[in-house]
């Protein structure tokens, strides 16, 4: 032991880091469930549909899977940056959306979104660095730009212009050490999809600031109202853009781990910039995605029948509806969009039509206390006093959770 003691301590940027976990603040507001209440926990929460039998993966995934497992081929570890046959069916589905073909060499599988993430701020870092994240956003990334010592600069999504990014507000927050710009479309967690002209604009933005794009599209083709899903890397001869993506959400399977980035880069400038080199470097040492689920990917993209998602597009769009519009006919709900893609809304809370209540953890908490019902407070998304709504759930399940919750706000509601 040293003269002043132990020489070790806690890394306090894990400390930060972990303030903007969702799942943390879930479990925050599960603490106050009342263990008596003998009626089913409702989790309008978190965006996990495959708790919900309507919303089952396709028999294709479940037999590919099945498959590669029982080869006996795919048990040892994957290469850096993904099995061969995995990159190429990725590169090839991806395409079909883009003016230009994607090679094996532009995709690279990761252990899902979230290492996406991690992977791609890890070659992004150096001294005096920022990073331009949404307000309302994705919490994963102001944690791992936190961990990677990225300044965190927020831009609004302008809830008037349906969530469309404020640029005038980016060009305002950005100096010569921006390095990207993050945008998520469709939206999380706001349930928006940006429109072509939009994304155009983004990109010249980006292209006049001297930044690269990350386009988190997870929630690619879940869209259900007039606006169609259109990949930020269309415009990648504007703007370089590193897209994510993950098998998690379109086929209902955040368990199995998978997803990828794409370089959508026809001019080569990540190669010139060293993006590149940085990215292959970061893989090497992290963790693979799993091998035998890397090799059910060509049968899973190539052969899911069409009617899958249409079936699970049409389950989303109305659970939807029906969300929106049991909301708007609660008084302490204001700012309310109606959903267009993803599975989630937020809506802002009116606390002066509420007795008893200051913030969205507490309106949150007393909900889970009285009624069961799980709803993820706004503060964790840089949205204090508003709250996201999930209704990516079994159709009589939401039906039954937002009884409760309109049931909640009408027994504290203020009665002057």
């Amino acid at each position: 032991m040293g003269m002043n003691g132990w020489n070790f301590k806690g890394n306090k940027d894990l400390k930060i880091a972990s303030s903007f976990s969702i799942k943390g603040t879930i479990d925050d507001v599960k603490r106050n469930l009342n263990p008596s209440d003998q009626r089913p926990v409702i989790p309008l929460s978190i965006g996990d549909p495959s708790l919900f039998p309507c919303f089952r993966t396709s028999k294709v995934a479940e037999d590919a899977v099945v498959d590669a497992l029982r080869s006996a081929k795919n048990n040892g570890y994957a290469p850096k940056g993904g099995v061969l046959q995995a990159r190429r069916s990725l590169a090839e589905y991806l395409s079909s959306n883009l003016p230009y073909k994607l090679s094996p060499d532009d995709v690279y599988v990761t252990l899902g979104a979230k290492q996406a993430i991690e992977v791609v701020l890890s070659a992004l870092k150096r001294p005096g660095a920022n990073i331009l994240l949404p307000k309302p956003g994705y919490p994963a990334y102001e944690a791992l730009a936190t961990l990677y010592q990225l300044e965190i600069r927020h831009f609004d999504l302008l809830q008037d212009r349906g969530w469309e990014v404020d640029l005038n507000g980016v060009e305002k927050l950005a100096d010569d050490k921006t390095v990207a710009i993050v945008i998520i479309n469709p939206g999380n967690p706001c349930g928006n999809i940006f429109t072509r002209n939009h994304l155009q604009k983004i990109a010249e933005t980006a292209r006049k600031l001297g930044i690269l794009v990350i386009s988190d599209e997870a929630y690619a083709h879940l869209t259900f109202e007039s606006n169609s899903f259109v990949p930020m890397g269309i415009f990648a001869n504007i703007v370089p853009v590193l897209t994510f993506g993950s098998l998690s959400k379109k086929w209902m399977v955040p368990g199995w781990r998978i997803g990828w980035i794409s370089r959508n880069d026809p001019n080569g400038i990540f190669e010139d910039h060293g993006i590149v080199d940085c990215i292959n470097r970061s893989l090497s040492y992290n963790s693979e995605a799993s091998t035998f689920i890397q090799a059910a990917l060509p049968q899973i993209l190539e052969n899911t029948p069409e009617d899958f998602f249409v079936k699970t597009v049409g389950i989303m769009r109305k659970d939807g509806e029906m969300c929106y519009e049991w909301l708007k006919e609660i008084p302490c709900f204001t700012c309310l969009q109606k959903p267009q893609a993803s599975f989630f809304l937020m809506v802002k809370l009116d606390l002066s039509q509420l007795q008893g209540i200051n913030d969205d953890m507490e309106f949150c908490s007393k909900l889970a206390k009285e009624e069961s019902v799980i709803l993820l407070p706004g503060f964790v998304l840089g949205m204090k006093d508003w709250v996201r709504v999930t209704f990516g759930i079994e159709p009589s399940a939401l039906e039954e959770g937002l009884k409760r919750l309109k049931a909640f706000c009408q027994r504290h509601a203020n009665k002057q």
